[in-house]
């Protein structure tokens, strides 16, 4: 690790999912996820909580379950840089983050389209670099599962490379230079068709947990966001990160990183404790139980009662299908095991099938506890380097994001690891990242 900064700057970003469990859409006081006020509310917030970026999650397929919409989950959103354009309208300083996919976009289109959110924003636009591998969403391109799971990364970086040389192509001054790319996964001849916005081209934010995902990240992204957001893991990770952006010539202060997180605050540790514990419980309700079943049954379970014991007949022989978009590449195989050892566990300890879904389905890391401890463990992490700042999802709107701003950043503030006001103009100021023509970046 490098040594700790002597102005540790604490960055926090918004990440809003577009699918998953971790945003409670069935709370009575959840907003529409459709209606641009919901969008308007959160990111006016933010702003003025000081948030260095506002990302929106991207899917391009809505997700499945047995052959159905899977209407438990967010769907029908509109496309990221549609609705985030609509937002540069109503905001002045914050970043605005569209995930964009590099397995089924066209380079050239793509690169147009962030480069005009990037100028009309006046330099807060920004690409997190996403990739996927199964054919469920190649079909809507009618391209099936068209990359083996480490080519999407080959791809990707073929991709972000003819991306960064369009934007670099035309500065406003002279005549656009034409680019063009023949190798094994992009081709493409174009002409960009707008100048450079005031930092210079959108930011890049890309999330890097398995070894492809960390080298790309290690040779392109401005920033990185990871699962690893327990201290050790983070410290880990960070220096591994550092290592590599070392091998490609850049420095540690060219890269920011920004681990995923949830946070559930109270006025006392017992009842930020009691809230995370209702927060999980409806995040894994009767419903997403039995669902999250079905994918490993391979059957249709909705007769079987959540609050009751395991179903009783056997699973498929067929392992995983990923058409619900959730499920790792390491865990589509050996579901016959994983469903044996559930049966002993839910023996052992008598539990029922949401009491078994608690316990085995992912969750994601939180940080629990009132404002200041939460900040004064924010600030450990900050002054030791292990992250630069976090990239939070909220769990229930609006008011998990009202809370951090009104309760947390006053804390963090007051341990003077927060900003109390935006000194630039641009995502690239906020995140405190050196000029481009100062950062090493291929």
């Amino acid at each position: 690790m490098t040594e700790p900064s002597s102005r540790p700057r604490l960055h926090l970003g918004l990440f809003f999912t577009g699918v998953g469990s971790q945003l409670i859409w069935t709370d009575p006081d959840a907003p529409s996820h459709t209606a641009i006020e919901t969008f308007t509310d959160v990111v006016r917030t933010l702003e003025r909580g000081l948030f260095d970026a506002f990302f929106l999650g991207e899917g391009l397929r809505v997700r499945e379950n047995r052959g159905r919409i899977f209407d438990l989950d967010v769907a029908g959103r509109p496309d990221a840089i549609t609705q985030l354009s609509a937002l540069a309208a109503v905001t002045d300083r914050i970043g605005l983050v569209a995930t964009q996919n590099t397995t089924y976009n066209h380079p050239a289109d793509l690169a147009r389209r962030l480069a005009g959110l990037d100028l009309l924003s006046s330099g807060r636009a920004g690409w997190n670099i996403v990739t996927t591998d199964n054919a469920w969403t190649g079909a809507n391109f009618r391209h099936g599962g068209w990359l083996e799971h480490e080519r999407r990364y080959d791809r990707a970086e073929q991709f972000v490379d003819a991306a960064k040389e369009l934007w670099s192509s035309w500065d406003g001054r002279g005549p656009a230079r034409p680019v063009e790319r023949d190798t094994d996964l992009v081709r493409l001849r174009a002409t960009a068709t707008v100048p450079g916005s005031p930092q210079g081209r959108p930011v890049l934010f890309q999330a890097g947990d398995s070894d492809g995902g960390r080298e790309l990240a290690a040779r392109h992204a401005d920033v990185v966001f990871s699962a690893n957001t327990e201290y050790g893991k983070a410290v880990a990770y960070a220096a591994d990160l550092r290592d590599r952006l070392a091998r490609h010539g850049r420095s540690p202060d060219s890269l920011r990183i920004l681990p995923g997180t949830s946070v559930v605050l109270g006025d006392t540790p017992a009842e930020a404790e009691e809230k995370a514990r209702w927060v999980r419980g409806e995040q894994i309700n009767g419903p997403r139980a039995i669902a999250f079943l079905e994918q490993y049954w391979g059957a249709d379970l909705s007769a079987y009662d959540p609050d009751g014991p395991l179903p009783d007949i056997e699973p498929s022989e067929e392992e995983l299908d990923p058409s619900r978009g959730t499920i790792a590449i390491e865990h589509r195989t050996g579901k016959a095991a994983l469903i044996r050892k559930w049966r002993e566990l839910a023996t052992e300890r008598g539990l029922s099938i949401r009491q078994l879904v608690l316990e085995v389905a992912p969750g994601h890391p939180s940080f629990v506890g009132t404002p200041s401890a939460v900040a004064d463990e924010w600030t450990r992490y900050v002054t030791t380097r292990a992250v630069d700042g976090f990239n939070i999802v909220p769990h229930l709107l609006p008011s998990s994001v009202t809370d951090i701003v009104d309760k947390l950043v006053p804390e963090l503030q007051s341990r003077g690891v927060y900003r109390t006001e935006y000194r630039g103009t641009t995502l690239r100021d906020h995140l405190e990242l050196p000029p481009l023509a100062a950062a090493q970046a291929d």
